[in-house]
């Protein structure tokens, strides 16, 4: 199979994609649907809501122009190198999250070996099998555990700082790219628009705030007034009737309360001034600066926790999640290292 059938395919899946989610009459529409309907049930953070959206976001992305413009710059991906076995070992903390990397390791024309996470275990296994619908050379390079991954000549892990250490142990030894926790961050001058403060809030909440593209803490300038921005966020409100989000919500209330830390409450969202960067959920942190630049040193200190970053001269507010083919997650570019290893001749 060739890049351009392995681009081919692809892009007919986000059309069947895009056809699905605005209610087209399709092949796999009722399938697709009762998929969706039925992931709450097993994982409440999966709401309808939020898996439409997570599938739409995908879609949006594999379109004939997208991949072709992810993909040009690799020369190298037209060569026929010999297959390699990559595990991928995937998270779950919001719908859909692992598809990236499945995309990054099939479009290269390697073999995928992937376990999924215990927290999204139908969405990517459901798309693939689209795929390979699609395409059925695609069945002999897909396969899908939940057991220990074996067979792999490189491995793409992503965690949390306590399973990245538990990866770095048992996969160092091979080829890897391990992903730990990161935040995303926003900088605010005090001169935002009103649309711009409603778009932040889109960085805060989409997902529950679950996703580490998320925005965990904000940067304001000293003096900022907290209110002139979280009056702009009531369309979040009915989060708190969300019964997990609610308890979040009362329990981290509940802990400042004891331990008589200040902090604001917006009925929805506490905000608390702390150092920190990753907040608990229904948290949102900030803090103050007085200068840009003890502002900019501070940031670059944090550099190897931060995801991304709102605000202006960074990415705009309300475009956390919305990421293109070419946004790497923690900045690492998947194609380039599966490209070299193969080079390499490392197998």
């Amino acid at each position: 199979m060739n890049l351009n059938e392995r681009l081919n395919a692809f892009s007919i899946l986000g059309e069947i994609l895009r056809d699905v989610i605005s209610g087209k009459p399709t092949k796999y529409t009722s399938s697709m649907d009762h998929l969706i309907e039925t992931q709450h049930p097993k994982n409440p953070w999966f709401t309808p809501g939020n898996v439409r959206m997570a599938i739409k976001s995908v879609a949006e992305e594999l379109t004939p122009e997208n991949l072709t413009k992810w993909t040009d710059p690799y020369s190298s991906l037209n060569k026929n190198y010999k297959r390699m076995n990559v595990g991928v070992i995937m998270a779950g903390n919001i719908p859909l999250v692992g598809f990236h990397d499945c995309l990054s390791v099939l479009i290269t024309g390697n073999n995928l070996i992937a376990k999924t996470s215990s927290k999204d275990p139908d969405l990517i296994p459901f798309l693939c099998n689209i795929l390979c619908e699609i395409n059925n050379r695609f069945n002999d390079r897909i396969k899908f555990t939940d057991k220990t991954l074996s067979g792999f000549d490189a491995i793409i892990a992503t965690g949390t700082d306590n399973t990245s250490r538990y990866f770095d142990y048992y996969f160092g030894k091979y080829p890897n790219i391990i992903r730990s926790n990161r935040n995303g961050i926003a900088i605010l001058t005090g001169d935002e628009s009103t649309d711009e403060l409603e778009d932040l809030g889109k960085d805060v909440f989409t997902y529950f705030g679950l996703g580490c593209r998320n925005v965990s803490k904000i940067f304001i300038p000293s003096g900022y007034d907290l209110s002139v921005m979280t009056e702009k966020w009531h369309n979040y409100s009915g989060l708190i009737r969300h019964e997990k989000y609610a308890n979040n919500y009362n329990f981290s209330k509940a802990v400042y309360l004891v331990n008589k830390e200040i902090f604001t409450d917006t009925g929805f969202l506490l905000l608390r001034e702390a150092m920190g960067l990753a907040s608990p959920l229904a948290v949102l942190y900030f803090e103050y600066f007085s200068s840009e630049e003890d502002l900019l040193v501070n940031i670059n200190n944090l550099k190897d926790k931060i995801q991304c970053i709102m605000g202006s001269g960074f990415i705009p507010f309300g475009k956390s999640q919305s990421t293109d083919l070419w946004d790497y997650a923690d900045g690492v570019d998947t194609i380039e290292f599966l490209l070299k290893i193969n080079s390499a001749g490392i197998l």
